[in-house]
Formats: structure tokens, sequence, C-alpha cells
């Protein structure tokens, strides 16, 4: 079964038991805005209710934008997995549909960052070509749709949430700071499922590669950061990798602040980053990863925009299909190591 929902300004309440379901929802979309960073302390508190369409009582502590919703810890996290784009073979998708339910799967797809209207439809044919039953595709064009009670209710629901390619700062403008952005980063605590290619991918951490140059080698200047969905901290993500040359760029975002291990996704391969922070390597090309925890010297804070970027220290892999990476210890495991672990 396949649902398309399509936002009408004329559109009225759905039916009352849909009305009840969406309230279900309302504590999840209060613990999000609540939410804060495992390793930040609370702040003051505040009176001023969650920006949404629901009204929520104050949060104990000060509302926070952006960062990854706390898990349960009776409950493991959803896998998060960007994809480089260009998805060749669509069994790359398949071991997300397997994680989902396969053909019990609810499959919520978000095109919010592709300008071509049949990009949902297309990938619709995707999922249903890999077994999926239902499939929802929710088109949100505007931050006024990420306050619809359908749409937040076919979210709630969903098994396993797809971000379609396209424009990063799309999904950014779009989804950033709204009840949907907010339930995305609960639903993930709670174990649901999310997955991103190109735009979608880079959209996934809680620092987001905008734009930036192509090249190799680190200047400074030749990349913007902005803020994305924040399923995680523990990664930076960039697409199109080796495709379009963005060594140099990801360098340069991990240069300003080397906290996170950058991810660099090449065409039709997927990061799948499991709940115990064990990132899987799928598909026909590689994924580098850049590990900065051992940096010794960078010159960024002492040079002048389009300079290069000095870093000394920095620890680079190139993993392909079958290999892993621990985003918690920083160790490695080569392809064949981690067969048969999911």
């Amino acid at each position: 079964m396949v649902r398309l929902f399509i936002p009408d300004a004329s559109a009225g309440m759905f039916a009352r038991g849909v009305e009840a379901s969406v309230k279900d929802l309302t504590p999840m979309l209060h613990a999000a805005s609540c939410m804060q960073r495992p390793d930040n302390p609370p702040f003051a508190t505040t009176t001023s209710p969650d920006a949404s369409s629901h009204q929520h009582t104050a949060c104990s502590t000060q509302h926070v934008f952006m960062s990854p919703s706390r898990p349960d810890p009776n409950t493991p996290r959803g896998w998060i997995v960007p994809i480089g784009g260009r998805i060749a073979d669509p069994d790359l998708l398949r071991r997300f549909v397997e994680l989902a339910g396969g053909s019990d799967a609810r499959i919520a797809i978000i095109p919010t960052a592709s300008s071509d209207a049949d990009t949902g439809e297309a990938t619709v044919r995707t999922f249903r070509d890999l077994g999926a039953d239902t499939i929802d595709v929710v088109a949100i064009d505007s931050r006024a749709d990420c306050s619809r009670d359908d749409i937040l209710e076919i979210i709630g629901e969903a098994d396993g949430i797809f971000l379609t390619g396209g424009n990063q700062l799309r999904l950014s403008t779009t989804l950033g700071g709204t009840p949907v952005a907010k339930l995305l980063r609960v639903r993930n605590a709670a174990g649901v499922h999310v997955a991103g290619t190109s735009a979608g991918a880079a959209f996934l951490s809680e620092h987001m590669i905008a734009f930036g140059d192509e090249g190799a080698s680190p200047r400074s200047g030749m990349v913007t950061l902005a803020a994305g969905l924040g399923l995680t901290n523990r990664v930076i993500i960039d697409q199109h990798f080796r495709e379009r040359d963005r060594l140099g760029r990801l360098l340069t975002a991990l240069a300003y602040n080397p906290f996170a291990v950058g991810l660099g996704l090449d065409e039709d391969t997927a990061a799948y980053i499991a709940p115990d922070e064990l990132m899987h390597v799928e598909g026909t090309g590689g994924v580098t990863v850049v590990d900065p925890s051992q940096i010794e010297y960078s010159s960024m804070d002492a040079i002048q925009r389009g300079d290069p970027v000095s870093i000394t220290g920095v620890r680079l892999h190139v993993l392909v299909k079958g290999a892993a990476f621990n985003l918690s210890t920083r160790e490695v495991h080569a392809a064949g190591a981690v067969a048969g672990r999911t």
C-alpha cells in the first residue's frame, strides 16, 4: 500500500481516531523539545511553550534547538544510515528494509530536499521492489507543513524513514526547529531507523556540511557548516565524496573543531551506523573515515581565508563493503572481520 500525503491549506482535521493518535504523539514531541546533549549540563529553566501546534508544559531545562535525543536505556536507538548518493544497486537499501521489518515495514519517504516532483514516487518504486508493503510519501514543502497533524501521524507510525537527495539547505531551512525535526530525533532514539541519501545523508548529523569547494587540500573557508537534523553528534558526513573530490572540505570542517569523526561517502555506498556505534560499510564504493582525535597541530586559527591548512596527526581509513569502524572506540575492523554482525 502506498499513501501520498500532500499538504493542502484547505484540508480539515482528520477523523477523530487520527486526532487521538496525534495526541498520543504529544509527549514524544514535548520530550524532543526538552532534550539536551548528554554531555551538556542543565541550563536555566524556561517557561516558553514549544513552538508547535500543540501546547506543552514548560521544560525543566532550557529549550535546545538541536541535539541528539537521549535514548531509553532499555530500548536500542534506531540505525542511522547515510548514503553517498546515486544509488545504482537498489540492494543497497535491502538491509534498511529488513531492519525496518521487511514486508511488514512502514516506510515514510520525505522528498523535501528535491525539486523534482517525481522523486517521491521513484523512491516508492525502489522500496516496493525491495518488498516493503506500506510506503508513505510525505510532501513537506513549507515550515507550516511541519506542524500538520497528518504528517506527524505518519512519521510517528513509521518503522523506517528515508530522506531523499537534493539540497541539504532546503532540508535544514524547512525542517529545522520544527515539530517534524523534533519527532524524527525522538523516533530514532526510540528505535526507528532513519536513512538519507546525498543531501539527506548530509542532513542527518548535528553538524552539516552546507556547501563548499572541491579539492584534496584543506583551505580556510572552503566549507560552510550549518546545523543539521541532529540524530548524532559523533560524525560529520559528506557525500559524492570521491566523485566530487571532497576530501579537502571534510578535513577543513574537522580542523575547525576536531571533536567528530568525518565520514566521506562515495556514491552507491552506505554507512550503516548501529545502535552500539559500530558503523558497517555497504555498497560498491568506499567510506573515507577521517579520525581527528589524535590531531597534534592545526594552523586554522593563524591563517587567512583561502590559505591552506596545516594539520598533523590525522588518521585516515578507506573502508569498503564488509569493513566497520567503531565511532566510540575509533577501532577499525577490516572487511570480513565483522561478518554476521547486525
